[in-house]
């Protein structure tokens, strides 16, 4: 079989290469002369898979190693009698961990507890449940919105959106949907944002086109919200220089791009084709990737609280003020070559390890936070 996987895709080449034959293509150049002979497309969320792109080629698979598939044209493969496969879930501990940096970083920056804060989690699937799992180990309250599982489950966990509108922090986890019956293309529009708590931090990281940008922007301006975290952005990637430069911290929608959420992505799209096919040939990445240098962290007496105990230890694997430095650097850039900045940043990406592979050396002074540290995802260790 040919095969045609994106650049970006850590391990495509090993992972498939015992397949058949693997052409690796950076996402300008998926182009239908490009896949035309190919039986396999393996993608992630900067290349659409649609008429466009594969009429007229012999293609028979389509996977994207990435839970997001609003990039997939999945009724044309449909007619087509193409095959689909996405990685759900693949990424969502990399976002939950996104999530806490981000909390942290505007935490010890504007000098707040988060303790007895309220959040609202609009979407409480893959990502949203992890996500609410950490929230709470933080000591937030929680309210949780998911129409779709509040019809299926019939239990009373879940609020309507208005309800989380008095919250203190607003986190979106869901997928872009544009029609069916909870649509989610521009579900914060004017209308909705006015109705949020002034002062309020609100969070994207799900797709950029769930909130409207004109309407973001002006709520910024005017103070109605204080703090604002967007990973993802509208008509990715020439997005909207003005909308970055107001947010508090903007980056290039690399939330799930930790190194073990790209892996999760490209091994569940290799396990959906090797079933497609009827081929027996497991693979396993673990010989290729490489330990993090700093694996053990030791936490300073000189850091007392919980946020900044935290924060210390997050910045040592995860430093999100560095992603959003690099993104504010947009407005810089010339305009007609900001798509391509924007491309750059994701496509040479750094490794990133999750949390699970750092020991943090907890003092005396820090055992009371252990269980935080080991909720969120750190192993942990007490100072001998």
């Amino acid at each position: 079989m040919k095969f045609v996987v994106e650049k970006n895709i850590p391990f495509a080449e090993q992972a498939f290469s015992s397949l058949g034959e693997v052409r690796v293509l950076s996402s300008v150049d998926f182009t239908k002369d490009s896949v035309r002979d190919a039986d396999v497309l393996v993608i992630r969320s900067e290349t659409n898979a649609n008429r466009s792109l594969l009429e007229g080629s012999s293609v028979r698979f389509v996977g994207t190693a990435t839970i997001g598939t609003d990039h997939i044209d999945i009724e044309y493969l449909r007619i087509k009698g193409i095959t689909f496969a996405s990685a759900p879930g693949c990424n969502a501990n990399s976002v939950k961990e996104y999530f806490i940096a981000a909390l942290l970083q505007l935490a010890n920056e504007q000098q707040f507890t988060l303790k007895g804060k309220s959040i609202g989690v609009v979407g409480v699937g893959n990502v949203g449940r992890k996500v609410i799992h950490a929230a709470e180990a933080l000591g937030m309250i929680v309210l949780q919105n998911d129409p779709p599982r509040a019809r299926n489950e019939q239990t009373d966990q879940f609020h309507p959106l208005d309800e989380l509108m008095d919250a203190d922090i607003i986190t979106i986890h869901t997928p872009l949907t544009r029609d069916g019956d909870d649509p989610t293309y521009h579900l914060f529009d004017e209308t909705r944002i006015k109705k949020m708590k002034p002062g309020i931090i609100f969070m994207n990281t799900a797709r950029g086109a769930v909130v409207e940008t004109e309407a973001l922007k002006k709520a910024i301006e005017s103070r109605r919200i204080s703090y604002t975290v967007l990973d993802v952005w509208e008509n990715e990637p020439v997005i909207d220089e003005p909308l970055v430069a107001c947010t508090t911290i903007a980056t290039p929608h690399i939330a799930g791009y930790s190194l073990e959420g790209k892996v999760n992505g490209v091994t569940m799209v290799r396990d959906a084709v090797c079933k497609h096919f009827g081929i027996d040939n497991p693979w396993s990445p673990e010989a290729f990737i490489t330990p993090p240098g700093n694996a053990v962290i030791r936490l300073p007496a000189q850091f007392r609280s919980l946020e900044e105990s935290l924060h210390y230890v997050i910045r040592q694997c995860y430093d999100i003020a560095f992603d959003n430095e690099s993104l504010k650097r947009l407005a810089t850039i010339p305009r007609d070559a900001r798509g391509v900045f924007f491309r750059g940043l994701r496509s040479k990406y750094r490794v990133r390890s999750e949390f699970s592979n750092f020991t943090v050396i907890l003092s005396k002074a820090h055992i009371q936070y252990r269980d935080v540290f080991t909720a969120i995802g750190f192993k942990c260790d007490l100072l001998k």
